[in-house]
């Protein structure tokens, strides 16, 4: 337990003066207080902060070896960089806000159509306690939380978040919160680098597409090799792992479920890592950790996700908040904000902001990573989710989700040219094989106001006849029916082919 003696700030003692007296010295002599500075050169405050002169640009130009300032853009096209941009008149604020509500009527919510779309992102039941809390001014206009004494209430949300992220994940600590699942995978990896000395990483060819697109991006900006391991069957084969994974490697990643919604075997796969001395990284939804088995039981040291499934709207996409959790002998590695509970010089409790040392605002070059805040109230939006369902009430939730989605696949199943693709066991999402192009089923549905699920041919073009379908606590009987017997009466003969852009 991090002791602090007393949590006094500084920075606002004397905010006109380069000293800081200790609270309670007297001013010099003569003066009742501080005086605001006088404003003689050695005090202009312009002169200090102007922009680069015109000297300080030609010396740094003639360095890079360019001509001028616009020679560092001549690779951009000059369609590009001088766009003729065709904009209306100006509105005044009332047909403005007409002619943005004309907009905003396009969109369709969620709400309005039969949904069995997830891919990672998912239609929940989100209670009302969530919005009213993280809209108190209190939370919604915070900052980060340097000044302890004055954030005691924002710290206790973020203390309460890593310690029921550590509870679902069955790990030691967890941190304030990352970005989103995409980058917490990312910070994952590289604190495998950084805590082995090695430099490369095997990942599951089974966790979502986008998450293995931005490690590439991570991978390459630090010199990292990254090794996918096909998935067989929409998961991780432990053999293939084996034959992968040897002392060059840093970690091995998989993704619980996987983006097939399908589950993988974990203590095979953190056994395998650890036996060429890998570290064994997942990233769990944070829902699966109350009905399947935690990854810290399975062997894993690091558990990364996404905690959009935790009292989130979809947004669009975001934003979201990600999550890490390690084991102990991690935590001078983790990225991200800490918040340790200790006593003030009253012996009260008190939180506090702890092991600085690893931040970029302390370290910069040295630190852990280059984030340098945390989305601090999706955080908090999902932590008064955990607070108010209880781990029996989000156990409650991923139960219902899976019984449903697993009934709703044999209904599908029993419609003639429907099938599974895999005969591998699934949570709440699975993989229908399609008769026709998976896409041009999808419009069909969507035409009749559902929303299929994704079409794996967007990912993949050689499962062009695949989608994969996703149900909820929020997916009802009356939904599934309409689902299957629109799929009934579909002629898949019929319909077109499909082209579409795939992902890399």
């Amino acid at each position: 337990m991090l002791t602090v003696g007393r949590l006094v700030a500084t920075s606002s003692v004397y905010p006109l003066r380069g000293d800081l007296r200790p609270r309670g010295e007297r001013p010099p002599r003569g003066r009742k207080g501080l005086r605001r500075p006088r404003l003689t050169r050695r005090h202009t405050c312009g002169v200090a902060y102007l922009p680069n002169s015109d000297a300080d640009r030609t010396a740094m130009l003639e360095v890079v070896g360019a001509g001028s300032v616009s020679d560092l853009f001549a690779t951009i096209p000059a369609s590009l960089r001088d766009p003729t941009v065709e904009l209306p008149p100006p509105l005044g604020e009332q047909d403005l806000v007409a002619e943005v509500e004309r907009l905003a009527a396009r969109n369709h919510p969620l709400s309005e159509l039969d949904n069995f779309l997830g891919a990672g992102v998912y239609s929940r039941f989100i209670p009302a306690i969530v919005r009213g809390t993280i809209g108190r001014p209190e939370f919604y206009t915070a900052y980060t939380p340097y000044q302890a004494e004055a954030s005691q209430g924002t710290l206790q949300t973020i203390f309460e978040f890593q310690s029921m992220i550590c509870a679902l994940t069955g790990l030691d600590v967890a941190n304030a919160s990352l970005y989103d699942g995409a980058t917490a995978a990312a910070e994952a990896m590289m604190l495998a680098v950084q805590a082995t000395g090695r430099d490369r990483i095997a990942v599951s060819g089974a966790v979502h597409p986008e998450t293995l697109r931005v490690l590439r991006t991570f991978a390459a900006g630090r010199s990292v090799s990254l090794d996918v391991v096909a998935a067989r069957d929409d998961v991780t084969s432990i053999d293939d792992v084996r034959a992968t994974l040897d002392e060059r490697h840093a970690g091995l990643l998989v993704q619980q479920p996987t983006f097939f919604g399908t589950l993988e075997t974990l203590a095979g796969l953190a056994e395998a890592a650890h036996a060429v001395g890998a570290l064994a990284l997942c990233s769990a939804d944070p829902l699966a950790c109350t009905v399947l088995v935690p990854p810290a039981d399975a062997g894993f040291d690091v558990c990364v996700g996404d905690g959009q499934p935790l009292g989130v709207p979809a947004s669009f996409g975001g934003p979201h908040v990600g999550y890490m959790a390690v084991r102990q002998a991690l935590v001078r590695r983790m990225p991200g904000r800490l918040v340790g509970i200790t006593n003030d010089h009253a012996g009260r409790r008190a939180y506090a902001l702890t092991l600085q040392t690893r931040e970029q605002h302390i370290r910069r070059e040295h630190a852990t990573s280059n984030i340098c805040t945390n989305h601090a109230l999706v955080a908090l939006a999902a932590t008064v989710y955990m607070a108010h369902m209880g781990a029996g009430g989000m156990r409650e939730v991923a139960t219902v989700s899976a019984q449903r989605a697993h009934h709703l696949a044999d209904e599908l199943c029993a419609v003639k040219g429907f099938s599974l693709a895999s005969a591998t066991p699934f949570l709440w999402e699975f993989v229908l094989r399609c008769p026709a192009d998976a896409a041009a089923v999808a419009a069909a549905m969507r035409d009749q106001g559902i929303v299929a699920g994704l079409p794996l041919g967007r990912v993949d073009a050689a499962r062009a006849d695949e989608l994969l379908v996703c149900c909820t606590e929020m997916t009802s009987r009356p939904a599934i029916d309409r689902f299957v017997a629109a799929l009934t009466a579909l002629d898949t003969a019929a319909l077109p082919q499909v082209r579409q852009e795939v992902a890399v």
